[in-house]
């Protein structure tokens, strides 16, 4: 069962600490680059900031994004400005998302996202946790993949590897947690590559943050992961 309530308020916890953090830079440090390729900490925000409005959006019944050069030409646009103005866009557009997200609604409901995937409604709310908390690693301010929640690690292990589970360009894999928990991933023939490691290394490699490197693979190299 989706505890949509639970995710709307872990995403205002979430959100509040980016907004802490962030707040301690300067204009400068906003300009630098992040940890995503092409992108400053300006991108990261706008991105932040128009995501959010997106699924305003999808709440209320239209499509996610105009376009995905729509998308873009936003985040391009709002990447340079300064540090107050980064600030106040995250914080509104998160309030405006908990207002839609506030509204009567039924939960179980099929709602569009991005590139044509659906989902119910009631996971809305996780993938924008999704959102902040991976989003907040990028900045590169000092908040890392080993200081998300066990249960937000978990869940997103989970949610990705079901993702990758079947995928044609994946071998079957099995990933070992620290904690001896199996999840099968990747697809189905032959046997199974194990894959094990902390909880934020295997987080990092099926999220795109992180090589693999601290990772341990037996019974085979380890698979280079598609894009997500």
């Amino acid at each position: 069962m989706i505890d949509h309530a639970h995710d709307l308020a872990s995403v205002r916890d979430a959100t509040d600490r980016l907004l802490a953090a962030v707040a301690k830079l300067d204009n400068a440090s906003v300009a630098e680059p992040s940890r995503l390729p092409g992108w400053t900490r300006g991108h990261v925000l706008a991105h932040l900031a128009r995501n959010a409005d997106a699924l305003v959006n999808v709440f209320e019944g239209r499509p996610m994004y105009v376009s995905a050069e729509a998308r873009d030409g936003d985040i391009e646009r709002d990447a340079p400005r300064p540090l107050d103005v980064q600030l106040a866009d995250v914080r509104e557009s998160a309030a405006r998302l908990q207002e839609a997200a506030d509204a009567p609604a039924d939960w179980s409901r099929t709602v569009e996202l991005r590139n044509g995937v659906t989902d119910v409604a009631a996971r809305v709310p996780f993938r924008r946790w999704v959102e902040v908390e991976l989003h907040h690693v990028d900045l590169g301010i000092g908040y890392e993949l080993e200081d998300l929640s066990e249960e937000f690690t978990q869940r997103e292990i989970n949610f990705l590897t079901d993702r990758f589970r079947g995928h044609p360009e994946l071998p079957a894999v099995m990933i070992v947690e620290d904690d001896g928990r199996q999840i099968p991933t990747g697809g189905h023939e032959g046997d199974a590559i194990t894959v094990s490691g902390r909880q934020a290394d295997l987080l990092g490699w099926l999220c795109g943050r992180r090589d693999g490197s601290a990772l341990t693979a037996v019974g085979g190299p380890l698979p280079k992961l598609p894009p997500l």
